[in-house]
């Protein structure tokens, strides 16, 4: 399937060097977009805009001028039509997460798409048409994730933002998605790890999720889930909260401590 209305038109991809960012990248550079790779990664962001002859820029997504100066290297190119804000960080533990750790959780989940919004919506409500913002958040969003606190906390908050974002702009032309996936095969989770407690209902391709959202966006639907048992789990949560919190501590006894303990993913490996 072609989509004349992604031709010609600037992506940005936050997270864009490996991943689902990575993805997202090819296949809108396969539909004929224009595509800015935004990673901290700085050579492997250059080495996928290379592949599909874009632009790649180094940015971290928790400092605001950052934000800005992607957005401005991004405009160089024409105006930016979509906005892909797909980094994000893991996160394990409780409570006891020291606040520095908090804070970089915080700023990657959370603040990226407040500086998004900040420096980029006054470009679009000055511009007809459609845009499109995407911000990745996870099924933790929707549920949660045993074993780690901010990883829960930051990805409801990043579904929150969006929720917010898409009623609120929604008038304006600004057309906002939130992509809920569970394992997918990245840094966070390699393909021999299985997925973990994440991969009970299977460990997805990249491309696999990337056509995804592309199908969100033509849609107008404002939930990705590329795994489709997320919605039966998001319902019985609505329906009957004790029956999903008592099946949810089942997972915590089966899984919730190994998660916890786990060693924290290298932000070089997402």
């Amino acid at each position: 399937m072609t989509r004349a209305w992604l031709k010609g038109k600037v992506c940005v991809v936050t997270g864009g060097a490996s991943g689902i960012g990575a993805a997202l990248c090819r296949r809108f550079a396969a539909e004929g977009a224009k595509v800015v790779v935004a990673d901290m990664a700085e050579d492997a962001a250059r080495a996928v805009a290379a592949a599909i002859d874009g632009v790649a820029v180094r940015c971290n997504v928790a400092q605001e001028m950052d934000i800005r100066r992607l957005i401005a290297i991004a405009e160089a190119q024409g105006p930016i039509e979509v906005f892909a804000a797909n980094a994000g960080i893991p996160s394990n533990g409780g409570e006891e997460v020291p606040n520095d750790e908090w804070e970089r959780i915080m700023g990657v989940n959370v603040m990226q798409h407040i500086y998004t919004a900040r420096h980029l919506f006054p470009l679009w409500l000055n511009r007809p048409g459609e845009k499109h913002l995407m911000i990745t958040a996870s099924a933790a969003g929707l549920l949660t994730q045993v074993g780690s606190l901010p990883y829960s906390v930051t990805k409801h908050a990043a579904l929150a933002t969006a929720e917010w974002f898409r009623i609120t702009y929604a008038s304006s032309g600004i057309r906002v998605c939130c992509l809920c996936p569970q394992a997918v095969e990245t840094g966070m989770v390699p393909s021999d790890s299985g997925g973990s407690v994440a991969g009970i209902d299977g460990l997805l391709k990249p491309e696999k999720v990337a056509e995804d959202v592309l199908l969100a966006m033509e849609k107008g639907h404002f939930l990705v889930l590329p795994h489709a048992e997320v919605l039966k789990y998001f319902q019985r949560k609505a329906s009957d909260y004790d029956r999903w919190l008592a099946g949810m501590e089942r997972l915590q006894k089966a899984f919730g401590e190994m998660v916890r303990r786990s060693p924290p993913i290298s932000a070089a490996k997402l």
